[in-house]
């Protein structure tokens, strides 16, 4: 007969949890911060300027002031468009975060601490079930993001595009997140919400990152399941926009487009 060990005690005998006994805000802090440290989101790197795209750069400066709004406008969104819908493709399809390993999103780290004595007590499977939950629910949640990001083009200014296509290599995908963060969280949180609310594990993990968040241990977005994957979802589809963005500056001939390759040569100072 297969011995039932509740995840909650896996998560004590991890060291994850305090025990009730001993619950105190000092020892939660000693218990939790541990954990929770490697959740906290690396420090934003400073935005690097375009090759040869300094302010300063006179070449550059000439060679887009020669540009028409109507050129650098049509370019800005047809580049625009062309990297959201290939970040989109590539993500918004089965396997697309599960299947691989660089856009894959991990367990929640104090799942991941008690992963090993869970396979040890015969429940890693339920740590599978929630890996591929979390997984397959950012790849349903990402199609839906393709008409927020169409629609951030459409409405994108002559400044706007002037703004990006002199900024930096990912001056184009701080406007879409600027424009769409918000408005994509709300779309994902519920698609999500369907994809984990059957899995037991993922109900653990949200009393207890709940707790941990009214002491401040936890923020906002890791605080449970749904937030957490949501968020990683949304960083994962700006880095690939990003990706994209920065393959079009660095070759705007190489797209076969005549206007990229105009517009980014510019840029570019060619």
């Amino acid at each position: 007969m297969k011995t039932r060990i509740s995840i909650l005690a896996l998560l004590l005998a991890a060291g994850v949890l305090p025990t009730a006994h001993a619950f105190s805000l000092e020892h939660l802090t000693q218990q939790l911060g541990g954990a929770y440290s490697s959740v906290q989101p690396p420090a934003a790197q400073p935005a690097q300027a375009a090759p040869g795209g300094s302010a300063s750069s006179g070449g550059m400066n000439a060679a887009v002031a020669a540009l028409s709004s109507g050129e650098v406008d049509q370019g800005l969104k047809t580049a625009l468009s062309r990297g959201a819908d290939i970040a989109v493709k590539e993500l918004g399809r089965e396997n697309g975060f599960y299947g691989n390993a660089k856009w894959r999103i991990p367990l929640p780290p104090a799942i991941e601490k008690a992963s090993g004595l869970m396979r040890m007590a015969g429940m890693g499977a339920q740590a599978d079930q929630l890996d591929l939950a979390i997984n397959r629910a950012a790849e349903a949640a990402v199609p839906e993001a393709k008409t927020l990001l169409v629609n951030a083009v459409k409405t994108m200014s002559v400044q706007d595009a002037k703004g990006i296509l002199t900024g930096g290599d990912e001056a184009a995908t701080d406007y879409f997140k600027r424009k769409t963060e918000a408005p994509l969280t709300q779309k994902f949180l519920p698609i999500v919400t369907r994809a984990t609310d059957q899995v037991g594990l993922a109900q653990t993990y949200n009393r207890f990152a709940g707790q941990a968040a009214q002491f401040g241990l936890v923020k906002a977005d890791q605080a449970s399941i749904q937030s957490y994957v949501t968020q990683q979802a949304l960083d994962r589809l700006y880095q690939a926009i990003g990706e994209q963005e920065k393959a079009i500056r660095a070759d705007p001939v190489g797209t076969g487009s005549k206007l990229l390759g105009k517009v980014f040569g510019a840029a570019l100072g060619q």
